[in-house]
């Protein structure tokens, strides 16, 4: 129908003549109460907004001369945090003369995504920035 005829209709009810679909061709219009109309859709954005979950980005640091106890703590923290659905940052970090060994300490980084591979999968390799070596981690689906 033409707009002008449901313009017409819409002000015959009393009522606002609203689009719906703009995008769509032809757009598609309804004949309903404006001010309701608002309202439903803030409550619909509202909940939509209610139900989201910003995922998270959990650091964990160490150093390459970590003990495998200390090494082990870590690796149940991070369990922890992608059990909630977090993604884990795992840190090394590097002093002095551990920068002269960057290469041999990546098996560590390695050890630590290879034991966790039945709850996480690597999302970004082991890498070096600077003083730091960066491995990233995100929840199995």
């Amino acid at each position: 129908m033409s707009s002008r005829d449901a313009l017409k209709l819409a002000q015959e009810a009393g009522l606002d003549l609203v689009k719906i679909a703009p995008g769509a061709k032809p757009p598609v219009c309804k004949i309903v109460d404006y001010g309701k109309f608002r309202y439903e859709q803030a409550r619909k954005n509202k909940e939509a907004k209610k139900k989201q979950r910003t995922i998270e980005v959990k650091e964990i640091r160490f150093s390459p001369n970590i003990d495998t106890n200390d090494l082990n703590t870590k690796m149940n923290a991070a369990r922890k945090f992608l059990a909630k659905g977090d993604r884990v940052k795992v840190t090394m970090r590097f002093r002095g003369r551990e920068m002269a060994h960057m290469n041999a300490s990546r098996h560590i980084l390695d050890e630590f995504a290879s034991s966790l591979g039945d709850v996480a999968v690597v999302e970004k390799a082991p890498k070096v920035e600077g003083r730091t070596m960066t491995l990233q981690l995100a929840q199995k689906k």
